[in-house]
């Protein structure tokens, strides 16, 4: 029985969320803990998510990832070795005329983007897919 407390406890930890001042600060430890590319870039995607809507919320889930919702989660952003990675909630229901989206295509709700070190960030069309994220979110929550 022990174990599964364990297990239990280990499932309730890694699911906390912390509240939106401590994930803001959280969020800037990370990006300068990062101190490279991923880090400048996590800063800058960062910085359109919130000009594309101000009302954007930042958390923290899942064991340290950075999300910004707005009536309900638009996207996470993740650190790789090689990328960081936007995944988009609902990313399969927006349109995406810029082509951003380059990874986990082959899903039925979830849609990512990979951006890769030196790449160049397409600023007026990645703010677009933010609001139009938060759109699908605001919309499903007035039904």
């Amino acid at each position: 029985m022990k174990s599964a407390a364990k297990s239990v406890a280990k499932k309730a930890a890694a699911k906390k969320v912390v509240d939106a001042g401590s994930a803001t600060a959280f969020i800037d430890a990370k990006i300068a803990a990062l101190g490279d590319w991923r880090g400048a870039t996590l800063a800058r995607v960062r910085e359109i998510i919130r000009k594309a809507d101000p009302e954007i919320v930042e958390e923290v889930k899942w064991r340290g990832t950075p999300v910004f919702s707005r009536g309900g989660i638009v996207c996470t952003g993740e650190t790789y070795k090689s990328v960081v990675k936007l995944t988009f909630a609902k990313g399969a229901s927006l349109d995406d005329p810029a082509g951003l989206f380059n990874s986990s295509l082959e899903g039925n709700v979830r849609r990512a983007i990979d951006i890769g070190e030196g790449e160049k960030i397409n600023e007026a069309a990645l703010k677009k897919l933010v609001q139009a994220a938060v759109a699908v979110n605001l919309l499903k929550k007035r039904r």
